[in-house]
């Protein structure tokens, strides 16, 4: 029953852009799994399913290649383990690290992609993190304290 909603899973995020837990539990009871929503989390993590920021601004689920998705482990520890703190100031997405480890933390949210994020400049133990306008910088915020479970 796990392979098979797994499986699933990984049909439903490949076919269309599911932005929720919530709206991916809806879509697998639909099709005649039942599910709850602590259920889905679970088998996110399982699957290794990454959260990415299409065009329009709207985050979904994505199955990232196997490389890609090691490197992004990689990063995703480095932001655990440098990130202090972020608070926006208008458009700036002004982040607070480890001493001496704004750089690698930039560099994780370079290799991110995130195309709200117009680019980062690191000192260091701070990051500035331009981005598009405010409400983008609140997107950004969110995306990033839920990619590190906080």
């Amino acid at each position: 029953m796990k392979k098979g909603r797994q499986e699933k899973i990984i049909e439903l995020v490949t076919k269309m852009h599911i932005e929720t837990q919530e709206e991916l539990a809806e879509r697998l009871n639909s099709a005649g799994f039942r599910v709850t929503q602590a259920t889905v989390s679970r088998d996110i993590k399982e699957l290794k399913l990454s959260k990415v920021t299409g065009n329009a601004g709207r985050q979904y689920y994505q199955v990232l290649p196997q490389e890609q998705q090691s490197f992004t482990d990689k990063y995703t520890r480095v932001l655990r383990e440098g990130l202090l703190s972020m608070d926006t100031a208008g458009n700036l997405l002004v982040i607070r690290t480890m001493s001496g480890m704004a750089n690698a933390v930039a560099a994780a949210l370079d290799h991110l992609r995130l195309d709200r994020i117009v680019g980062t400049l690191a000192g260091d133990d701070t990051i500035m993190c331009a981005v598009k306008d405010s409400a983008d910088a609140e997107l950004i915020t969110e995306h990033l304290q839920e990619l590190l479970g906080k």
